[in-house]
């Protein structure tokens, strides 16, 4: 074999390994009832915020404490606690994704990178005013 074939067989398996070694790092969504099943085991979830349960939040007891209710698709439900104070608009949010650990029945977040808000569009509500802005781009 020639030194360019050797080359370029080490440069196609280091690819390889590279593309291996980052598949595990991706994360899927999963869902509530498949977090129950990889208990201790970080996952990112899709839920939609539970808006019909209390949210606790109480600043003077504890500005590190945010607890809440979601469900995900297939109606399955969970409580959420953060260790960090409570998100700015978390009330407007309609889904978000969590990154976190299932503790027993608690959704278990750490971070304040483990909570994504997914806030509604401006436009919701005045479908008219987003064709208007539409029309003037």
């Amino acid at each position: 074999m020639k030194k360019i074939h050797i080359v370029i067989l080490v440069f196609i398996a280091i690819a390889i390994a590279t593309l291996v070694s980052f598949m595990g790092s991706l994360s899927t969504y999963e869902t509530i009832a498949s977090a129950r099943q990889k208990a201790g085991k970080t996952v990112t979830l899709y839920v939609n915020v539970d808006h019909s349960q209390s949210v606790e939040y109480d600043p003077a007891k504890d500005p590190n404490y945010f607890a809440f209710h979601v469900s995900d698709t297939l109606g399955n439900k969970t409580k959420v606690v953060c260790n960090f104070e409570k998100p700015y608009d978390f009330e407007k949010a309609e889904a978000i994704t969590l990154k976190g650990k299932m503790e027993g029945d608690v959704f278990q977040i750490s971070g304040r990178d483990g909570i994504l808000l997914k806030c509604p569009s401006k436009y919701k509500d005045d479908p008219n005013m987003a064709k208007k802005n539409l029309s003037q781009n």
